[in-house]
């Protein structure tokens, strides 16, 4: 980054913005599904192909954020974050005028092509413009934002859905807004220029990220765990009004914004009893809400696990980005984004394998996945001596 350029609001309130769009490709039309089901019922294999227009953007980030980072780092952030922006709003738009359910899954794997370039950049970019406890700040923010912007575009694509199934898609028109304020006040950071001069200054850490990156997987698969199967946990309560389950959703959410926010707090403590005490957090609310016999108790539950899976990511991210380059930056960051999106992705087919389909083995599948949580957090005990405790040195980037 240039010395004279320092990153202020309207830089960091872009990348925050940037990291919520793949938030809506995954959320937005989670509303709206029965309906276009019903629009496409006469189109072979519709029972298959409505679900994977959900869920395959989340499946392309989870493949292609590693070839992200390895063109940011190569090629440059800017250019790749501006033209995967134009590329995002193309095939955002399209399914407003598309006919074909097929064409329209087609147009959904390039909203997860365009996702995985844009959440990998806007998190490189991050941790190019910012160093120390900005930078933490930064991460933390991230969490925040996509945690409440999955909330907010889950409202407005219900909304939107009461006017047609189509509707929603229009929101992806939001990358037209976005495109020219990013080319206008983003900047390409500096270090690109010595990469240019000189190669990689040491290997890319393989065997410090790798049980990193798994951590990131299961930090995926934990957030979801809770959106996806608390609403069958509460049928079998016998709890089925949509203003109770929303309310437990709700409190969920303020549990992953106050983990989030709360990071902050531990950035004295090394990372690895970071990521302990987030594993007990989400493990203890996973046990509890495995044994809940109550809607109270339901609440109180997701609120606990939320609390771990709010100081999951940023713990994660700071700790990544402190153990790599400048020039290693983006692969890294790629590298998160994917374990992360992959477990998303997992989570509810993780479940779907332990209960077999059966919806009253559920409290049961959670309280397994709860137990895995519990051993990973001991296990985090074993990684303190990889880099575990934020390293500054790597902060004092050229670019600063």
């Amino acid at each position: 980054m240039n010395v004279e350029r320092q990153a202020q609001l309207p830089q960091s309130l872009l990348l925050l913005l940037g990291s919520c769009l793949p938030v809506l490709g995954a959320v937005l039309l989670a509303p709206v599904l029965p309906r276009m089901q019903e629009h496409f019922a006469d189109t072979p294999g519709v029972a298959v192909l409505v679900p994977i227009a959900l869920t395959l953007p989340a499946l392309m980030i989870a493949l292609l954020a590693p070839v992200a980072g390895i063109i940011a780092d190569r090629l440059g952030r800017k250019p790749l974050l501006i033209g995967a922006m134009l590329f995002y709003t193309i095939c955002g738009v399209l399914p407003l005028w598309l006919e074909s359910l097929q064409v329209i899954v087609i147009s959904r794997a390039g909203i997860g092509v365009a996702e995985a370039a844009i959440m990998t950049c806007c998190t490189t970019m991050m941790g190019d413009y910012y160093s120390g406890a900005r930078r933490e700040r930064m991460f933390a923010l991230q969490m925040v934002a996509t945690s409440l912007s999955a909330a907010i575009f889950i409202a407005v694509g219900g909304v939107l859905g009461e006017h047609g199934w189509r509707t929603p898609f229009a929101l992806y028109g939001l990358g037209l807004v976005f495109l020219p304020l990013m080319a206008w006040l983003l900047w390409e950071p500096r270090g690109h220029a010595a990469i240019e001069k000189k190669p990689v200054s040491r290997a890319f850490p393989w065997r410090t990220l790798a049980p990193l990156y798994g951590l990131s997987f299961l930090a995926g698969l934990s957030l979801f765990i809770v959106p996806v199967q608390v609403g069958y946990l509460l049928n079998l309560l016998h709890v089925e009004g949509s203003q109770q389950i929303g309310l437990t959703m709700g409190a969920s959410q303020f549990g992953v914004l106050v983990g989030a926010l709360s990071f902050r707090l531990f950035s004295g403590v090394p990372a690895h009893r970071q990521m302990l005490l987030a594993f007990v957090a989400a493990g203890m609310g996973g046990g509890l809400l495995a044994v809940a016999d109550s809607h109270g108790l339901v609440v109180i539950a997701v609120l606990i696990n939320g609390l771990g899976i709010g100081l999951m990511m940023p713990t994660l991210l700071t700790w990544i980005m402190a153990q790599v380059d400048f020039q290693q930056r983006g692969r890294a960051a790629g590298g998160f984004t994917a374990m992360f999106f992959a477990g998303e992705f997992a989570s509810p087919l993780v479940v779907l394998a332990i209960t077999g389909g059966v919806i009253g083995a559920l409290p049961a599948a959670l309280g397994i996945v709860a137990g895995v949580q519990l051993v990973v957090a001991l296990a985090c005990l074993r990684l303190r001596g990889s880099g575990a405790a934020f390293p500054t040195a790597v902060d004092a980037d050229p670019e600063h």
